[in-house]
């Protein structure tokens, strides 16, 4: 980047906002107080300022003496007020759950609980401490109870990513001042590859040494390998034939028994991609995985360096995902 090209003051900013973040404290929880609140005036707080100091002026100028009430009485407001928006904050405890990983060019939502342990706080922001970031998430927490903001991100890339530098912040009651704090959870999230669009096909599965397994037979000579319906059974599992004879007698659905069919073996393997790019294979590994998990077949994955054997279900799904988001 041409730091020239910069604004000067965006990039001081810049540097000072780094190494201020860079000082806290990594923490999955915090506890608001007084040491990490911070408090300003606002436009409309200054603007507020400015009207008292002139109503005092002509107050002075002209012995007005309900005119040194007027601005005595705005002036104590204007101090309750400010001690209203810190104590909004003070008190109150921020927690960080843990983050559902995401594919790249998705957003990262993070979920913020938010704990009053006294009184209700109304006016609550929170966004990602950034300067190109001004949309704020608002909340109100009722009192001696909890409630949850949802922020979200998009991550640069897949791969283990630290969670942003949170910041919350309210102006409640009257908006003359504004209180916040700047939190670093220290959290991570993992970022899958972009699966590959529109999916290439999935590579032709090989049948399993030794054969389909031997077929078993009903009365009346009907296709092998079925059973008595099960609750969860796919729609595409039922054997429609056989349960419409056995529905005109009384009889049960029945599904087809998987576990009589012919067995394949399904290898997801990094050098069936072509002349892709490492990222290009990763992409669409990711949406053979995705793939294959949907048809329910047992597949492996085979990458440089990572073998994971054949296998089904969410948490292979997942162990396939990690490992392609974090090879290098």
């Amino acid at each position: 980047m041409n730091l020239s090209a910069v604004n000067p003051t965006f990039f001081i900013a810049s540097l000072f906002r780094t190494w201020w973040q860079a000082r806290l404290r990594k923490s999955d929880t915090i506890l608001l107080t007084q040491r990490n609140i911070y408090i300003l005036p606002t436009k409309a707080g200054l603007l507020f300022a400015a009207t008292l100091v002139t109503l005092l002026i002509t107050s002075i100028n002209y012995q007005l003496n309900l005119g040194y009430v007027l601005t005595f009485l705005l002036a104590g407001s204007g101090v309750v007020s400010m001690q209203l928006t810190h104590n909004t904050l003070r008190g109150l405890t921020l927690h960080m759950k843990p983050v559902t990983p995401v594919f790249a060019g998705d957003a990262a939502g993070m979920d913020v609980v938010l704990s009053s342990p006294s009184g209700a706080r109304h006016g609550l922001g929170l966004k990602i401490e950034s300067a190109d970031v001004t949309t704020l998430t608002w909340v109100d927490v009722p009192s001696g109870g909890q409630a949850t903001a949802h922020v979200s991100f998009v991550p640069a890339s897949r791969g283990l990513h630290e969670l942003p530098t949170l910041s919350a912040e309210t102006r409640f009651p009257l908006g003359f001042f504004r209180a916040w704090t700047v939190w670093r959870p220290s959290g991570q999230v993992l970022v899958y590859p972009q699966p590959e669009r529109p999916p290439a096909t999935l590579p032709s599965a090989r049948p399993t040494p030794g054969g389909p397994a031997q077929s078993k037979r009903t009365q009346g000579a009907e296709i092998e390998g079925i059973r008595a319906y099960r609750r969860g059974d796919p729609l595409k599992l039922v054997f429609w034939k056989k349960a419409a004879k056995s529905m005109e007698t009384g009889g049960e659905l029945v599904s087809r028994d998987t576990s009589a069919s012919s067995q394949h073996e399904l290898w997801l393997d990094w050098h069936a991609c072509g002349l892709l790019t490492p990222e290009e294979r990763l992409s669409r590994l990711t949406a053979w995985v995705i793939a294959a998990d949907r048809a329910g077949v047992n597949f492996g994955l085979k990458l440089p360096g990572v073998d994971i054997g054949r296998d089904h279900g969410d948490g292979h799904r997942r162990h396939c995902l990690e490992a392609l988001a974090l090879w290098n």
